[in-house]
């Protein structure tokens, strides 16, 4: 019996129900039931004493972990459930539902739940008070510069930036000319910063710093740091001459090569040969070396012939077939029957009659102090060297169409970059260069050049799909709903007589045929129906999977129940 109600019960080392037990003995006593936190309006961060700020989102796995961290008395006893109980977002009120256990007269284990308050209190972390103080006030400065024509390498460092998170401590981010600036409140978020470039691109950095303030008096000093980080001026399907000890260190390798690929290595090939090399940013800047010529230069051209040429031992490329070609310039059909004979690694992509970008060795003025010590020296010069497909012809045809068949059903995200309007325009030009941008045709000209290196950019996706795989796409709504909706009429269009496709096909081809090897997005392209389709599929196979093993067990029993039976 229970020594103080009565009741009858087991007997346990107290001699009393549980109901005694409870009214008794209180397990959170001791144990703080309402906290306050505080918290930064600005930035969303928490205070973790004594000077520390966690981003936290509501009833998230890491708030849970900090409030409990806030609850003093906790670790006298057992914790052994925890969860948040709802409250409004904006009452400034947090609740968590705590299941605790105890040891309590000679051994028994009471278990109890309650409910610990926390009371949100607004605080301005320091970040944000120096921010808002001084919008203009910062500490370290990354000055990402590359010193090329374009904009396509900026282009694609802000996806992977975008994806990997690595400017979340910027306090401003400026586009200028040549380059972006980033603005940092600590100098240790600067050079993490630097070690993510260094390890996408290859760059080479200098660092500096400006004394702003100090006190005689404790010897503290205030300085400003500044990054200046330059990425190499070299970029994919740029056509290069090596030094003499370059290529010598290559293992004689071009001297005459293309970048086929640029990460946080510079691979360059040898299209003569097939060989490549990858080599990083320190020993590119031991012997460095500029392009020839870039992709404003190439020229297309017609594929008339291609023939496969037998692999040197030891040279083998799996992305690359070394090939005899016969290609003519596209601009000289109907003008001249002038046809050029070279060597090419693109032999396991082209085909007769594909169309093929190139640089025109024989019509370029190539200017570079290790090209004209090449050329001098008696080297070997092709008249063309081959540099990608292209599939301008079968693109134009395609936007020919226009609905369906022309959109873009993905897009892409971008940084808040502010212009930098005291460097002379719009998109932060220096006064030399917008004097320069004036002769050459002002702001237009400058807008124009933008948007051909972005469509430029948005195409090299499409074709790449290494490229592709290292940054994140997103569906544009707008324009796969459009697509979702003319795909039946694209359908009917297609299922009409030959003499209805569109003008430019050649005989005998067909829309389907057109755009076979037009590289597209295609996981994007399906949309969500694609995905659909793949779970139902999967869904049917495990189903019939299961029924499957289900056959098997059921056959098992009934063949054991059956020798039992005829056993007896």
């Amino acid at each position: 019996l229970c020594c103080l109600c009565g009741t009858s019960i087991l007997p346990n080392p107290s001699n009393m129900c549980v109901n005694c037990i409870r009214s008794q003995v209180d397990i959170t006593e001791g144990i703080q039931k309402q906290v306050t936190v505080l918290w930064c309006k600005e930035c969303g961060r928490y205070l973790q004493p004594p000077k520390h700020w966690v981003s936290a989102e509501l009833e998230s796995k890491e708030l849970l972990t900090f409030c409990i961290k806030k609850i003093k008395g906790l670790q006298k006893v057992k914790l052994v459930d925890a969860g948040f109980v709802w409250t409004e977002p904006h009452s400034k009120r947090l609740k968590v539902k705590l299941t605790i256990q105890a040891e309590v007269f000679n051994g028994a284990i009471l278990q109890q739940t309650f409910v610990v308050d926390y009371v949100v209190e607004n605080n301005m972390c320091p970040d944000c008070n120096r921010q808002n103080a001084n919008p203009n006030s910062w500490v370290a400065c990354v000055q990402l510069r590359q010193h090329v024509f374009h904009k396509r390498t900026f282009l694609f460092l802000e996806q992977l930036i975008l994806k990997h998170d690595a400017a979340a401590n910027c306090v401003k981010i400026k586009d200028i000319h040549e380059g972006i600036d980033f603005f940092y409140s600590q100098r240790g978020h600067a050079l993490k910063f630097i070690d993510f470039l260094q390890s996408v691109v290859p760059i080479r950095f200098r660092a500096d710093k400006q004394l702003v303030s100090h006190d005689t008096h404790n010897n503290t000093y205030n300085y400003k740091f500044t990054f200046s980080v330059e990425i190499v001026p070299l970029c994919k399907d740029d056509l290069a001459c090596l030094p003499a000890k370059m290529a010598a260190s290559c293992g004689n390798l071009g001297p005459l090569v293309l970048v086929s690929r640029i990460t946080n290595q510079i691979t360059i090939t040898d299209p003569l040969t097939l060989r490549n090399y990858s080599m990083d940013a320190p020993v590119y800047y031991r012997h460095p070396f500029t392009a020839l010529a870039s992709q404003r230069a190439l020229v297309p051209y017609i594929v008339l012939d291609i023939e496969p040429l037998p692999v040197p031992q030891g040279n083998s490329n799996s992305r690359y077939l070394l090939s005899e070609a016969q290609v003519a310039r596209m601009s000289d059909f109907g003008r001249n029957d002038t046809v050029f004979h070279t060597r090419t690694h693109l032999g396991n992509i082209l085909h007769p009659g594909d169309t093929v970008l190139g640089y025109d060795m024989t019509a370029s003025q190539l200017v570079g102090l290790d090209y004209e010590a090449y050329v001098n020296k008696g080297g070997r010069v092709p008249d063309v060297v081959l540099v990608r497909k292209s599939y301008e012809e079968k693109r134009r045809k395609r936007h020919a169409k226009g609905g369906a068949a022309a959109a873009r059903p993905w897009k892409l995200k971008t940084l808040e970059m502010e212009v930098d309007e005291a460097a002379g325009g719009p998109r932060g030009r220096n006064e030399a260069a917008a004097v320069r941008e004036r002769e050459r045709g002002g702001e237009r000209a400058l807008l124009l050049r933008l948007d051909a290196d972005r469509e430029r950019f948005l195409v090299e996706l499409e074709e790449d799909p290494d490229m592709r795989a290292r940054i994140n796409i997103y569906k544009d709504a707008e324009r796969l709903a459009l697509l979702q909706q003319q795909q039946p009429v694209v359908g009917q269009h297609r299922q009409q007589p030959a003499r209805a496709a569109p003008a430019g096909l050649l005989e005998g081809e067909s829309d389907e045929e057109d755009d076979d090897d037009l590289p597209l997005v295609r996981g994007v392209q399906a949309g969500g129906e694609g995905r659909k389709e793949a779970l139902a599929v999967s869904a049917v196979v495990a189903v019939e999977r299961a029924l499957g093993w289900l056959c098997i067990f059921v056959i098992t029993l009934v063949t054991s129940w059956i020798k039992a039976v005829l056993s007896l």
